[in-house]
């Protein structure tokens, strides 16, 4: 697994994914449109359904509608294009006036992706017997505690070296990617998605020595309870979505996914633009439009 962040592919369209937020009028407004514009072009689209043999997918909708599909495009090496039709659109960075553009850009050649890291994730019993099931995350696996339960008593190894014991709320898991996401709301760092790495960081600890840490893509996460745990029980979090009850004696084992997701890349800005116009990162000034003086 040793790709680079950043590659050009070639992709020859002649089926297309057209995945929609069912609930956004706009989102299935402008898939109506984007299937006659594919159609014009000889290019047969599906809508809603993420397979085998698709040369790309479009998302219409919000960085959910993206996450909804990203384990499954990832699996079948399928580029991803997000439209932003929701509010914030971190991950969909297309505004629906570039998606044509865009993909004319992609009829004529090549195209550019960023590989993103993923997560993948499963459970261990008692006897550290892995479960079948995985789940993957492009943003983030969180253990998170039950309405109005009590501070979870956590701990956290890599490689099988113990990283610490926390009480918490929770436990987020994060990649690069999701640096900015739920990690960053619980005081963790903005990470570049080009880094391979796993985020760890506490959910309102008790100690203010429990900080985040960032540790190298290629270990291997495994979390629990540590003590005190009869009566302690979590939910295990998959890029929003439940996964799993946690409890004690069970353990969540986190490590880099055997395939990264191909998101395809605007051209037209960089990540740090991104951050600068869409979290106003930099304060007034980047709601002021103002770029980086010369140094």
């Amino acid at each position: 697994m040793s790709e680079s962040f950043i590659s050009t592919i070639r992709v020859q369209l002649n089926r297309a994914g057209i995945i929609t937020n069912q609930a956004n009028p706009k989102s299935l407004e402008f898939a109506a449109y984007l299937e006659k514009w594919l159609q014009g072009r000889q290019i047969s689209s599906i809508r809603n359904k993420v397979e085998a043999g698709l040369d790309i997918i479009v998302t219409l909708g919000g960085d959910g509608t993206l996450l909804k599909i990203a384990e499954q495009a990832a699996r079948h090496s399928i580029p991803v294009v997000g439209v932003n039709l929701g509010s914030l659109g971190f991950l969909t960075e297309l505004a629906e006036a570039e998606t044509v553009p865009a993909l004319e850009q992609m009829l004529a050649g090549s195209i550019t992706v960023e590989n993103r890291m993923m997560l993948k994730a499963c459970m261990a019993d008692k006897n550290g017997q892995r479960q079948t099931q995985h789940r993957y995350a492009l943003n983030e696996v969180v253990i998170n505690k039950n309405t109005l339960d009590k501070l979870l008593n956590l701990s956290a190894m890599a490689d099988g070296d113990c990283i610490t014991n926390y009480r918490a709320d929770g436990l987020i898991f994060s990649t690069a990617t999701g640096s900015s996401a739920y990690n960053l709301s619980a005081g963790g760092p903005l990470v570049h998605p080009g880094l391979y790495s796993i985020l760890v960081t506490p959910i309102c600890p008790f100690m203010l020595s429990s900080r985040p840490i960032l540790l190298p893509g290629n270990k291997i996460i495994s979390a629990g309870f540590s003590s005190n745990c009869a009566d302690q029980s979590a939910q295990v979090i998959v890029d929003g979505q439940k996964a799993w009850e946690i409890s004690c004696g069970q353990t969540l084992l986190v490590e880099r996914a055997e395939k990264p997701l191909q998101l395809i890349a605007a051209s037209s800005r960089n990540y740090f633009q991104v951050l600068r116009n869409k979290l106003h990162w930099g304060g007034h000034e980047a709601k002021a439009g103002k770029t980086c003086s010369q140094p």
